[in-house]
């Protein structure tokens, strides 16, 4: 049984910082794919950053490039998303999730496995 279990969110100013963290349990996470996806009220949920099963590939979206990085750490079973300069359209629901393809993707139909979310808060 895979469990991913989120946590760094919360309400922080137009310009600020979070670090949003995700462990995951199994044995095989350094084989999965990771990606931090994010959902608003009223809309679908997003593609944010993924990263390949060694680290050595990473994506983004167009809106969160140049602020947002995303890690992972595969002794300590923990992926991370630190976000920088945020803006109040970065506010919404955040989600870790795993894909055992270990090719970073972003359809959000391809994760195989998914955390229960972080709020992520940001005030102008």
């Amino acid at each position: 049984q895979v469990q991913l279990v989120e946590s760094g969110g919360g309400l922080v100013q137009a310009g600020g910082s979070l670090r949003l963290s995700c462990v995951v349990s199994g044995r095989t996470f350094s084989n999965y794919a990771m990606g931090w996806f994010r959902q608003s009220p009223g809309k679908e949920r997003e593609f944010v950053a993924g990263i390949s099963w060694r680290g050595s590939t990473t994506l983004y979206v167009d809106s969160v490039k140049g602020r947002f990085t995303i890690s992972r750490d595969n002794v300590k079973n923990m992926v991370y998303l630190q976000m920088n300069s945020l803006k109040p359209a970065d506010t919404a629901d955040y989600y870790c999730a795993a894909d055992r393809s270990g090719v970073v993707r972003k359809a959000s139909s391809l994760y195989d496995y998914w955390g229960q979310g972080t709020q992520v808060t940001v005030s102008s």
